[in-house]
This record gives structure tokens, C-alpha cells and sequence, in this order.
């Protein structure tokens, strides 16, 4: 039975990319602020960008704003991914950003929504609540979790900095952490791009993780120093989230391109 990581990588092969193409359509990025217009702007950048794509995240956040009529706008983008996957002969895993986290019994109702409702391959979730609110998400190899560990916002040192047992980072017990929880090979953690220190510091820590990274571009990451000290060793483990660079670009398919293709680059150095 084929893991999410196992089915992630081969995406990796087939398209020599770690790009990840951010689904985020701001309401100021839209032609009006509807459902319809949001929808319309990410099956644009889903044709546009999908054969340099390793993954695709669309953000809850921005089709949950319109409603209804956004939920069904993100239902119509995922099937949008799903033939154009079809179309080239390779699965493009999709990572829903929606940050969940709850009791066990609300977060089995949100894994269903996010597995079998909107039929997503995987998902972001804050581990703040522990191993019971993760559990109803990882027990199907095939689908995918990547945990809440260092993220790229700058407040992310008000609790992740915080020391725990004696004197280490509460983001690294959390990386230990996903490692004990990543028995099937479907549990990843974020770690932003702006905290290079921190990054080093997990990888160290758990060498074969897939780290979701973003920050890279707008928010002020650099990608060659991310890639230096977050790659592991066979030059995966990393799906860098890259959303307005490409949205707001005069040509998004070469902005994919290009950023695909620096990439590959820093794998290679």
C-alpha cells in the first residue's frame, strides 16, 4: 500500500520539481469579490502551472470567506487538479492549508471533510492539542498530515521558542514528535524559510522528515539558504509553498518554470 510521502516523491520524479503552488486568491487579486472570480483565477493558475507543480495547497481560508459558494468553488479546483493530472499521466498531490486542530471526536469530522468531502490528499494541522487531535487524520497511509513545527509568521517565537524539558525549543520536541507519529510515512512538519537557524536545527534533529516550507519570496525567505540546510541528504524532503510570486506575475506558467527550475539548480549544488 502506497504512503503519502512514497506518493508525493514520485510526483518529485516525474515533474524534477519541489515547487508547491500556493492556491490563494486574495480578494484583492480578483476580478470581483466572488466565489466565481476566485474560481476562475485558480483554474488559470492550476492549467497555467501544473506541469512544473510537485503539489498544489489551496487555502481554506480564502474560498471559506465567500460562503457556500466558496466551499464549491474549492470542490471544482481540486477536480480541476484531478484532470489535469489525468491529462499529463501524473497524480499531483493536493495539501489542504487549513491549520486544523481539536478534540478527537471534531477533528475525525474534519479529517472526513478533508478526505472524503473535498478529497484532498493532505492536510496542515496544529499539533498544540497533541497525538489524539492528529490520530483521526494519519490512519490511512495514503493521506497526509504536515504539523505546525516552526512556522514563517514573526511571532512564531511567542510560544515555539518557548524551552521545554530543561532546555530545548518547544518546535524541536515537536519535530521529535512527528517523527514517533510518522509510523506509516504520511506525517511531515512546516518550518518557514524565514528561520534558518531553527531549520538547521530540525534537520539535524530528524534527518528523513518532509519539511512543508514556506516563506520563500514574499515574506523575505531565501531560497538557495533554505534548500542548503533543510534538503536531506538524497536532495528531497522539502515542498516549498510558493503562492503570490506566481499568481501575480505577468506569465504564472513561467514564474513556475523558473522557480522549478532554480531549484533543481540548488538540488544539484
Amino acid at each position: 500500500m502506497e504512503s503519502f510521502f512514497t506518493f508525493l516523491e514520485k510526483r518529485v520524479d516525474d515533474s524534477s520539481s519541489l515547487l508547491c503552488v500556493g492556491l490563494d486568491p486574495h480578494i484583492s487579486d480578483l476580478e470581483s469579490p466572488t466565489a466565481a472570480s476566485a474560481l476562475t483565477f485558480c483554474l488559470s493558475l492550476v492549467k497555467q502551472t501544473a506541469r512544473y507543480a510537485s503539489a498544489f495547497k489551496p487555502n481554506a481560508a480564502f474560498f471559506e470567506v465567500f460562503g457556500a459558494e466558496g466551499w464549491t468553488a474549492l470542490r471544482e479546483v481540486i477536480q480541476a487538479i484531478r484532470e489535469e493530472s489525468d491529462r499529463m499521466g501524473s497524480r499531483i498531490p493536493i495539501v489542504l492549508d487549513a491549520k486544523r486542530g481539536d478534540i478527537s471526536s471534531t477533528a475525525e469530522a474534519y479529517a472526513q471533510s478533508a478526505f472524503e468531502s473535498l478529497g484532498v490528499d493532505g492536510i496542515t494541522l496544529s499539533p498544540y492539542l497533541g497525538k489524539d487531535s492528529i490520530d483521526p487524520f494519519i490512519q490511512i497511509r495514503e493521506k497526509g498530515v504536515f504539523v505546525l513545527c516552526k512556522t514563517s509568521n514573526v511571532g512564531s517565537d511567542d510560544l515555539q521558542d518557548i524551552t521545554v524539558n530543561g532546555n530545548e525549543p518547544l518546535y524541536l520536541h515537536v519535530a521529535k514528535l512527528a517523527e514517533q507519529w510518522n509510523e506509516k510515512n504520511n506525517v511531515g512538519i512546516v518550518v518557514g524559510a524565514t528561520h534558518l537557524d531553527a531549520m538547521k536545527k530540525i534537520r539535524e534533529t530528524v534527518p528523513n522528515l518532509w519539511f512543508l516550507t514556506p516563506g520563500v519570496g514574499t515574506q523575505g525567505g531565501d531560497l538557495e539558504s533554505a534548500m542548503k540546510v533543510g534538503l536531506r541528504k538524497d536532495g528531497k524532503g522539502m515542498l516549498i509553498p510558493v503562492s503570490r510570486a506566481i499568481s501575480r506575475a505577468n506569465n504564472p506558467a513561467k514564474a513556475a518554470a523558473d522557480l522549478r527550475d532554480e531549484m533543481l539548480s540548488f538540488r544539484r549544488t
